[in-house]
């Protein structure tokens, strides 16, 4: 940041304090007034010294890749652009091959379900500068192979894969069915609640494709109206299993190239299936299964060729074991992975046979992200949250567990995106009163090489209106000492009395009260702040990054002490004197909803108003995967259901 801007930023934030005769408005909240300047679709390159980015028009009509230098920032070239190259439509995202003299492009996207979406997709060559279509229909989550010779893709529930030079498509499978089969791609309740939706993988050298199968047809169907522009709604069908009634049945399957032979691997405990990569080893596909309570996570390897499966490493815990993408297999096939086994989550090292070789991190803190593993230096990069629970800053650490070296120095919220090599990382801080900045690091040290985007124009516009600070704390409730940030009106007098409304969400492993940059429901918070009310919002039990026991202790019981902490945040708050404890209100949105309604229900002395939106009323008809893991079913836990 240069003196100037910064002496900007520093005027900016002084003036926060003062009132301001502007106010937001909810036609600049929802217009994107306030909106972030970001880097879109950042990829680091190979040779870990350059990196693109996706770069569109303000009018959303042309796009292309622009490759940039770490060291300098300087622009080198622009590989890919609608606009300069014939025949390339616009494009919203884009993938390498391995080698990086292809590219895959994302055109006329449509989504499906959250995650889901498919669209018209071309394989551009860097080199020949030819354009191939990969499919004449919208498809799903197609995938280079590892030489960028062939493409994997999901049409119709069915697995094909297109060699890019001849341009011709092998169908894979052939009993996709809506509502039925699934071959490649996730059913709806793995792709919410697992957050993947390709359900495919290429080994090491393209020979291979391990690929999940999914069998609803015992599932429940479920039918909802969906509405448009026309008068009438369309009816949708689909598979939605509820709490205790059938899943899918999903198998694993290994298509062997150039054989076209497809085989099924057969794994114990495998009621899910929520992971799979291939290790190195062409050969050696590792695979995750769990059982349907979600306590016992196995981790198998499968050998390719003669299809032997052997027991890796297993996870078991009283309540539920999380499912992460935190997984690194080493040169010598030992591999990185985090667990909550000591009581807050962290990074072990195990050996190839999957003892366990040592705990790399430690402490009453939680990594919060796994970046990966520097194999030249043996370092491994995280966030944690060593420097308090609302914080995030990037570390860095040998193999052997010592060295540990935090790599970022500002008290907020830091991410880091590293180069391939990790040489460089740009780190994106922000805080309450700073928009997200974007810098350049030198992984070794944390030393800033230079700045990116600071946001200052955002600093600058929000500086001209009534803006409220966040005001961190803790509240003692229930034998806790919860955090809670307070928004008060820019002109508070303490001598008068203001009503309260809380902000909470409260479901398992959450966060709302952490130290970054305002995002649409804070904008939202200010408009209600200028109107006189003060906002609160406290992490009671059951919320994230406390430790395993602090998260856990809702297991069987959602909306127990979530509720009870609500209340009594209600009740001690309204003694502040300057609260109106006859105008105090909650509010939340999904579990937030549910957890608003339980609050007006059961606290109905405390508040005298509740919002909830899109609430959960009963967990009997939320889905299988995120009840059962917090719940177990209904049949197990019937006063657990009937209670909360």
């Amino acid at each position: 940041m240069n003196k100037f801007t910064f002496l900007l930023f520093c005027l900016l934030i002084t003036s926060f304090s003062f009132a301001q005769n502007k106010k937001i408005t909810l036609e600049e909240l929802w217009g994107g007034a306030f909106n972030t300047e970001q880097l879109r679709g950042l990829r680091s390159m190979n040779d870990g010294q350059h990196y693109t980015i996706l770069q569109t028009n303000s009018s959303g009509t042309t796009s292309s890749i622009a490759k940039y230098a770490y060291e300098n920032q300087q622009k080198t070239a622009t590989l890919v652009s609608s606009s300069l190259t014939e025949n390339i439509p616009y494009f919203t995202s884009y993938a390498f091959s391995k080698d990086e003299s292809k590219v895959l492009l994302a055109t006329s996207l449509e989504a499906i379900y959250r995650r889901s979406k498919k669209g018209i997709y071309y394989v551009y060559d860097l080199v020949s500068k030819e354009i191939t279509q990969v499919a004449k229909d919208a498809i799903q989550e197609p995938t280079l192979s590892p030489n960028g010779e062939k493409v994997a893709y999901v049409l119709n529930n069915d697995l094909f894969v297109m060699d890019i030079a001849s341009g011709t498509s092998t169908q894979v499978t052939t009993d996709g069915e809506t509502n039925a089969i699934i071959n490649g791609v996730t059913d709806w309740v793995y792709e919410e609640e697992f957050s993947f939706v390709r359900a495919f993988e290429w080994n090491a050298d393209g020979s291979f494709i391990a690929f999940l199968r999914f069998d609803e047809r015992k599932v429940p169907e479920f039918s909802m109206d969906v509405y448009g522009s026309g008068l009438y709604p369309t009816p949708h069908k689909f598979k939605y299993p509820k709490a205790g009634e059938a899943n899918a049945e999903v198998a694993l399957k290994l298509y062997e190239l150039s054989t076209g032979a497809i085989t099924e691997i057969g794994l114990e405990n495998a009621y899910y299936i929520p992971r799979m990569q291939w290790k190195k080893n062409r050969a050696a596909l590792s695979v995750q299964t769990m059982n349907r309570l979600q306590n016992h996570l196995t981790m198998y390897t499968v050998n390719a060729i003669n299809k032997e499966v052997t027991v890796l490493h297993e996870e078991t815990d009283a309540a539920y074991v999380d499912v992460t993408d935190d997984l690194t297999f080493l040169e010598d096939d030992s591999f990185i992975w985090t667990s909550e086994k000591d009581g807050f989550n962290h990074i072990y090292l195990h050996n190839k046979d999957g003892s366990l070789r040592s705990q790399l991190t430690k402490g009453n803190w939680e990594v919060t992200r796994y970046y990966g593993y520097d194999v030249k230096k043996k370092k491994i990069f995280y966030q944690g949250t060593e420097n308090g629970s609302i914080n995030r800053d990037v570390y860095s650490i040998s193999r052997k567990g010592k060295n540990k070296k935090r790599l970022t120095n500002k008290e907020g919220t830091n991410a880091a995106a590293f180069s391939t090599n990790f040489t460089y990382f740009i780190n994106t801080f922000s805080n309450s009163t700073t928009p997200p900045m974007y810098t350049l690091h030198n992984a070794s040290n944390g030393d800033k090489v230079t700045d990116i985007i600071d946001n200052a124009a955002v600093l600058s516009k929000v500086s001209g209106y009534e803006i409220s600070q966040k005001e961190f704390s803790t509240i003692a409730i229930n034998g806790y000492d919860l955090n809670m940030w307070m928004m008060k009106p820019v002109n508070f007098d303490a001598s008068k009395k203001y009503p309260l409304l809380l902000f909470q969400y409260s479901g398992p492993g959450s966060q709302q009260v952490s130290n970054r940059w305002m995002g649409t429901r804070d904008y939202w918070h200010q408009i209600l702040a200028s109107e006189g009310y003060i906002i609160a919002c406290v992490d009671g039990r059951g919320t994230g990054l406390k430790g395993r026991d602090f998260k856990k202790l809702t297991y069987k019981e959602l909306g127990k002490y979530e509720v009870e902490d609500q209340i009594a945040v209600g009740k001690k708050l309204s003694t502040l004197p300057f609260i109106d404890e006859d105008r105090t209100g909650i509010w939340g949105w999904s579990y937030g909803g549910f957890m608003s309604t339980n609050c007006i229900l059961k606290g109905n002395d405390t508040f005298e108003m509740a919002i909830a939106v899109a609430p959960v009323t009963s967990w009997a008809f939320y889905d299988t995967v995120y009840t059962e893991r917090y719940m177990r079913t209904p049949h197990e836990n019937p006063s657990g259901y009937d209670d909360n």
